[in-house]
């Protein structure tokens, strides 16, 4: 088995890339190989912050780092929270608070302007080679009101009008064929397969 050091401190992220990824790979956290890296995530794109987030760990522990940067875009707010979507309305504040926050912006809002996604990308840092990324995207629009127990983040208000469920009502089978971050990690699959 390979191992991979996923660059998050984030279980439930780690818990969906492994289910992707499969029995070829163990993906261990940041935290379970005793780094406690901060990254500053400055870049301007999901691109350039992936890439610094997995070179980083990388130069660290010199072995095959996957990192990824995703956020979700809202077309009402011109594409915000975007690549600070975790920053958005302050690093500490807990995602029920943004979420109920970006509800009640929307309020009054009909449901053809609260067209929204999640976007991700994933970045490949290994010792002696260029980064690779590859990217998902997955379309819906921003709910009414926040349902659902599974996933984190802004899955709750995040309506996929095919499913008529929220990303937090999937279970984590549904979510990992269908979500930004499993298209992004099925391509870099095919890439692993190729190069690990």
């Amino acid at each position: 088995m390979k191992e991979i050091i996923f660059a998050t401190k984030n279980k439930g992220k780690i818990k969906e890339i492994q289910a992707i990824l499969g029995n070829d790979y163990i993906v261990k956290s940041m935290e379970e190989i005793g780094i406690d890296i901060d990254v500053v995530e400055d870049g301007k794109t999901f691109e350039e912050n992936a890439i610094k987030k997995a070179v980083e760990i990388k130069n660290v522990t010199n072995k095959i780092v996957l990192a990824d940067d995703s956020g979700l875009e809202i077309d009402y707010l011109n594409g915000e929270p975007g690549v600070y979507s975790a920053r958005y309305m302050g690093e500490d504040t807990p995602y029920d608070v943004k979420n109920a926050k970006i509800l009640e912006i929307l309020k009054d809002v009909e449901e053809d302007k609260r067209g929204a996604r999640f976007v991700s990308v994933i970045a490949l840092a290994m010792p002696g080679k260029d980064p690779i990324t590859t990217k998902g995207t997955i379309e819906g629009i921003i709910g009414y009101e926040i349902k659902g127990e599974n996933g984190f983040g802004y899955d709750p208000i995040f309506y996929i009008p095919s499913l008529e469920k929220t990303s937090a009502e999937l279970s984590l089978e549904e979510k990992n064929k269908i979500s930004h971050r499993g298209k992004a990690l099925e391509e870099m699959k095919k890439i692993l397969e190729k190069m690990v």
